[in-house]
């Protein structure tokens, strides 16, 4: 698991190979999804949980002024590369926390 922090106003483009079979859930704040057209989608809130892969979904932004929280979930580690058909922006993280569960 990781966590995915940001701040008001932030965008993270979406990357294939970071998202695969990645779950996320909004733990704190606000999460807007940008569709693969560059249009808005979905206003995401707390408890909220998504999936990534192949949704055509390319960012992720914070609509908010405050800070918003992600906690990502893969079932395998993030070392692992996947392939998706879906071709993904690069992105920069604001802040990342690993840890490790067995």
């Amino acid at each position: 698991m990781w966590t995915l922090t940001l701040r008001g106003g932030a965008r993270v483009a979406v990357v294939a190979a970071e998202w695969c079979d990645a779950f996320g859930v909004v733990t704190r704040g606000r999460v807007q999804l940008e569709l693969h057209d560059g249009e808005p989608g979905p206003v995401l809130g707390r408890d909220a949980g998504f999936w990534l892969r192949g949704t055509g979904v390319r960012a992720l932004r914070n609509p908010g002024r405050r800070t918003a929280r992600v906690r990502i979930v893969t079932p395998r580690a993030r070392t692992v590369a996947c392939r998706s058909t879906h071709p993904y922006a690069s992105y920069r993280m604001m802040e990342e926390r690993h840890e490790q569960h067995e």
